[in-house]
């Protein structure tokens, strides 16, 4: 009886980190295929766990871009305010397998002609 309560009680408290365990894949991205867009505006970079993501605007067209983890993109030389809201930059991304706008970041250079891997 003392072991199944301590299971239990092991249980109990490992519940709230399951989440954490849970993780998307990539499939969700050609990784096949690299899309390169240049003179692009940054109009969102956010900085946040899970991952990093950078919206651009091109023309009309607006692309949401995810990137990896803060941890691994500080790893890489990325910083919360290496890009900032209206720089110019040129990108290249594995595009959305169903069409969308957006895809999973790879390289940007950056507006001082600095290249930066994203993933």
């Amino acid at each position: 009886m003392k072991r199944i309560k301590m299971f239990a009680l092991v249980l109990l408290t490992s519940l709230p980190a399951l989440p954490a365990l849970a993780h998307h894949s990539f499939a969700m991205f050609d990784q096949t295929k690299t899309i390169e867009l240049k003179d692009v505006t940054v109009v969102r970079f956010a900085w946040a766990n899970p991952h990093v993501f950078l919206v651009v605007r091109s023309g009309t067209q607006t692309y949401t871009l995810e990137a990896s983890s803060p941890a691994l993109m500080q790893r890489m030389g990325w910083r919360f305010n290496t890009v900032k809201v209206g720089n110019k930059i040129d990108v290249a991304f594995n595009p959305l397998r169903n069409g969308k706008p957006g895809g999973s970041l790879t390289h940007a250079r950056l507006p001082d002609g600095s290249e930066m891997v994203a993933g």
